[in-house]
């Protein structure tokens, strides 16, 4: 069994974890919708594949053309699932944030953060060099896997 754990945002990516040996594979988010259809097209046929996509939306002082370019890219993703039917469960980042106790971003910079949830993904992934930007996918695939046990 193979779980996908997608953070669409310009700088996410996705994370695709085989459960028999935790093996992590991550790729930067693709910047095409048919670079987006490429890549997930290539674990259409692993066995017992399933994805756990993040629900994004809007932040405050978010300009309007990045949250259209975020939506945009949720789209893709959510497109290219559908076509491949690969099922798919979606997660609020609260939601697999209180799974790995992390807590909140509250009063942090956005770099202490993301480089908090990076530290989190590494501890669980020490084989794997994780970056910032695989980082959520890495959690949101190691939630799915939890919520599949």
């Amino acid at each position: 069994m193979f779980v996908i754990g997608i953070d669409p945002g310009t700088e996410g990516g996705i994370a695709v974890l085989n459960l028999k040996n935790n093996n992590l594979l991550l790729h930067k988010m693709p910047q095409t919708p048919k670079d987006v259809l490429d890549f997930l097209k290539k674990f259409k046929n692993f066995d017992g594949i399933f994805c756990v996509l993040e629900k994004v939306g809007g932040m405050p002082k978010m300009g309007g053309v990045s949250m259209f370019r975020l939506g945009q890219k949720y789209a893709w993703v959510e497109m290219a699932l559908l076509a491949l039917e690969i099922r798919t469960e979606f997660i609020t980042p609260q939601k697999w944030q209180k799974e790995f106790g992390v807590g909140t971003k509250g009063t942090q910079t956005t770099s202490q953060w993301k480089n908090k949830l990076k530290a989190k993904a590494q501890s669980l992934f020490p084989k794997n060099e994780i970056f910032l930007w695989g980082s959520d996918a890495a959690l949101i695939a190691e939630y799915g896997k939890r919520l599949n046990r």
